[in-house]
């Protein structure tokens, strides 16, 4: 086998996982672009260690023990990106990256929105407490 082959297929996969990246609007598929280029990295890897193990003849396979550690990481980072982006849907029920910046960032005016906000949820509560009483 060529060690084109592999390559070409890594550097396509890659490319994917990068316009994923760029292009995607929802966290769960950027998640998965990023994904889609570690496994890129790993087939980059194991092609490269299978052509060097063949040149050198050695029995050391270090590529592939580095692939070992990157499949662990990017398990590792999945689990915890899906905790932290599920609880960002939770919260704030998008998952829109353009929205989810845009609340972060807050409103650019200096208007009194926020006061009219902080009466309404004032008005909430005592509503609530009459309710209860």
């Amino acid at each position: 086998m060529h060690l084109v082959y592999p390559a070409v297929l890594s550097a396509l996969l890659f490319c994917t996982g990068l316009y994923g990246v760029l292009a995607r609007r929802n966290a769960i598929l950027v998640l998965m672009s990023v994904e889609l280029m570690l496994n890129a990295v790993n087939l980059n890897l194991v092609a490269f260690d299978v052509w060097l193990s063949k040149a050198a003849r050695e029995t050391l396979h270090s590529g592939q023990a580095l692939t070992l550690f990157t499949i662990t990481i990017a398990a590792a980072e999945i689990g915890i990106g899906l905790a932290i982006v599920l609880a960002v849907y939770r919260n704030r029920g998008t998952s829109d990256i353009d929205r989810l910046r845009d609340a972060a960032e807050g409103p650019d005016d200096d208007s009194d929105s926020g006061h009219d906000s902080d009466a309404a949820a004032t008005a909430r509560t005592a509503e609530k407490a009459e309710a209860t009483a």
